[in-house]
């Protein structure tokens, strides 16, 4: 068994990658300074690590996501959107994701279950959408859902054991989401919330490919 993290030197990828090499299972680190690199701005870079780990892999997870910087910040209002913002967040929360699945899927193994799992949120549901705001992350999550879930159907048609999913981590202490924690949430630390997505993908069988599961294990409605 070979796992890949993608975003391993992230909270939850780092978190990720430690929680299965101390499983015993071997892990390949990926991002954007790791050898070999991998930039999901940089196609040629995922084309390339992908070749690096070569086939026969059982589980890939892109840890990877982009909710704000020295730049952008979560919209509040339709006053606030900006087209470089939402094309940066849908190239780092979609168009990312997509090509990965594009470049490592194929590498998933051929016998056996094998698990392709990349980080939604619960914020790009449509149907539980009753906030608004957050437009630019909200939107590219609902875009990744949607990719994810049509490679599932793709994959499904000649891989019956490949599991292709969503995974909603929740709110976590790091970069990304911990500063917009609030009081009252269940705030986890990158190992809670590694040891409870591993414990998710654990559990998944092929008939629940092309969904998205919270860290609970309950469903998250597109």
């Amino acid at each position: 068994m070979t796992a890949v993290v993608i975003g391993a030197t992230g909270g939850i990828g780092a978190a990720l990658a430690a929680a299965l090499g101390a499983a015993g299972t071997p892990v390949i680190r990926l991002g954007r300074t790791t050898a070999p690199r991998l930039d999901l701005l940089d196609e040629a870079s995922i084309q390339q690590a992908a070749a690096f780990c070569g086939p026969g892999l059982t589980l890939v997870i892109d840890a990877t996501g982009f909710l704000h910087d020295d730049r952008f910040q979560p919209e509040k209002s339709l006053r606030q959107l900006d087209s470089a913002h939402l094309a940066h967040s849908f190239a780092i929360n979609a168009t990312g994701p997509a090509l990965l699945m594009k470049h490592f899927t194929p590498l998933l193994a051929r016998e056996g279950r094998a698990v392709f799992a990349t980080l939604s949120a619960r914020v790009g549901s449509i149907s539980d959408n009753r906030l608004g705001g957050w437009y630019s992350y909200r939107a590219a999550k609902a875009a990744l859902n949607q990719l994810m879930r049509s490679a599932a159907i793709e994959l499904a048609r000649t891989r019956r054991n490949v599991i292709c999913v969503g995974l909603h981590p929740g709110t976590v202490d790091t970069g990304l989401s911990g500063p917009f924690a609030k009081s009252g949430l269940d705030v986890q630390t990158p190992a809670q919330s590694a040891e409870r997505l591993l414990g998710v993908l654990a559990g998944l069988t092929p008939e629940q490919s092309g969904l998205v599961f919270d860290h609970l294990g309950a469903v998250v409605p597109f």
